[in-house]
Parts: C-alpha cells; structure tokens; sequence
C-alpha cells in the first residue's frame, strides 16, 4: 500500500490549495478505510486536521479548520482530497494523509499507512 499526497505550495492568507493523497496497491480502496489529514508544523507534535470514513464518507474535523477544510474522495481514482479555502498563517505545515481501518487509530496518529507529507506555507 502506498499513499501520495501532493497539491502543497506557498500561498498567500486568505488563498486556497487542494491537497491530493492518491493511494495505490493491489487490494488498496480507499473506500474500505478511513482516511485522514494530518499536520505538523516546526517544533510542533503532529495534529490531527480531519478524515472521511471508509463505508459512508462521514467527514470530520478538528475545530481549527471547522468551516474553511473540506475532506472529500473519488472512489474511481482511489483520492482524498483536502480543499482548503481561508488559509491562515497558522495553517502552515507539513501535511499527511493517513490509513486505517479505525478511526481512532488514524485520529491518534497510528495509523498504519502514512503518505510522504507535502508543505503547505501561508504567507502573511
């Protein structure tokens, strides 16, 4: 199993990025697990931004980015996506995707499958 986030960049406040975590692998559907954003910023432990489940692609979100990130999916490419819109400085970070069949797990940060991380900076 592999995960590929990609769609970071430098943006100014108040901008928008979509950020990408195709997944590959032979028996690999991203509808048969929950996935997650995750992020991490210098200095700073690893925080959990959102998922979208497995079955019903239930959505959720850490209260940070509550209203301005939205997590969805393409079954037929096997994708999540994070739209970000109303970005903040604050939202700068290293993001990844993540895997598992519990959310609690991926939640937690334990997540079993991990994509590489793709820099987001907000520019003030």
């Amino acid at each position: 199993v592999q995960l590929q986030a990609s769609g970071g960049g430098l943006v100014q406040t108040g901008g928008s990025l979509r950020l990408s975590c195709a997944a590959s692998g032979r028996t690999f559907s991203i509808s048969s697990y929950t996935v997650g954003w995750l992020r991490q910023a210098p200095g700073k432990e690893r925080e959990f931004v959102g998922t979208i489940s497995g079955n019903r692609g239930s959505t959720y979100y850490s209260d940070s980015v509550k209203g301005r990130f939205t997590i969805s999916r393409d079954n037929t490419k096997n994708t999540v996506y994070l739209q970000m819109n109303s970005l903040k400085p604050e939202d700068t970070a290293v993001y990844y995707c993540a895997a598992d069949r519990d959310f609690y797990k991926v939640a937690g940060r334990r997540a079993d499958y991990w994509g590489q991380g793709t820099q987001v900076t907000v520019s003030s």
